[in-house]
């Protein structure tokens, strides 16, 4: 058999071949992927286009799209093209950051409770039932409104912008964990049952070994899943947290205050809430149609008909 042939046989090439067959998915990793790289690239291209998201141009407020402006100014003549592309980048960092410690936290805790049972996953259950019993959003606003300089953080720290991004990650990351715990509980209690965890045990294998080496690996499917739709709920929140001032804050942009700072120019300038709106809208039904080509792609019992 060729190295092809044997590629597109292995489980990674059913996979990826099941995933392909997903229009709606590719299309999303399409739209994620430009997305990133016009985040990314923002520097160049304000470079390019000559764009400034901080030049400030009270004469040219609300300016109409031109060469110069390609989607146009704010109320303060900023252009608006490069403050999507920086607020672009601040929202997916905080939402793939924040869905990646989510899915760490809810692995760790998952994991623990599936293959300990007993006690300690009557007690890690038992904590997973009481976050997701919790006022998601009046929590998470009163954990955002929380004065740091009172908890003992430096004035010079709490009010840096490094520090208002992992504030954000952190709070999202400490709620939003539990749905990986419970399907990686699941999934752990399937696979410590199977032979082949049994015959680690008998060759002297530890607890620790056999939870990272041979039952982590086996949960990778739906981790991966999890997190991806995840990440769109994350930027979901983010963007209220900022609608309601309580996220990131001015000067540094983020899709949701720039919602907020257009909420009372709707019907004199309705392209500064479309446009981050959009791409919000955009970005998370992106990431669910993502989602759903992984979770189809990666099931195992999937069945290939070409195979």
């Amino acid at each position: 058999m060729t190295a092809r042939a044997l590629a597109v046989s292995s489980p990674l090439g059913l996979a990826a071949r099941r995933f392909l067959r997903h229009r709606m998915a590719v299309a999303g990793l399409a739209v994620l992927g430009l997305l990133a790289l016009a985040a990314l690239g923002a520097g160049g291209i304000e470079a390019l286009l000559d764009l400034d998201p901080v030049a400030v141009d009270l004469l040219g407020r609300f300016a109409p799209a031109s060469a110069a402006h390609p989607l146009g100014t704010d109320e303060l003549g900023r252009d608006v093209l490069a403050r999507l592309l920086r607020g672009g980048r601040v929202s997916l960092s905080v939402g793939l950051t924040a869905a990646l410690a989510a899915a760490g936290i809810g692995t760790a805790v998952g994991l623990a409770a599936g293959y300990r049972g007993g006690c300690t996953d009557a007690l890690l259950m038992r904590l997973t039932d009481g976050v997701i019993a919790l006022p998601l959003l009046p929590l998470l606003i009163v954990l955002a409104a929380l004065d740091l300089e009172k908890l003992g953080v430096p004035a010079v720290w709490a009010s840096s912008e490094q520090v208002g991004l992992l504030r954000i990650v952190a709070i999202v990351a400490l709620v939003g964990w539990t749905t990986v715990a419970r399907l990686v509980r699941g999934a752990t209690l399937a696979i410590k049952a199977r032979p082949f965890i049994a015959a680690a045990r008998a060759q002297g294998a530890g607890p620790g070994r056999i939870m990272v080496v041979h039952i982590l690996p086996n949960l990778a499917s739906p981790i991966i899943v999890a997190t991806t739709l995840a990440a769109g709920n994350v930027i979901l929140l983010e963007s209220v947290l900022s609608f309601l001032g309580l996220g990131i804050q001015p000067p540094t942009p983020s899709w949701g205050n720039l919602l907020t700072n257009a909420q009372e120019l709707v019907w004199s300038a309705p392209g500064l809430a479309v446009y981050p709106g959009l791409l919000i809208f955009v970005t998370v039904i992106a990431f669910n149609f993502v989602g759903d080509g992984l979770q189809d792609a990666l099931d195992p019992r999937a069945t290939d008909r070409r195979a």
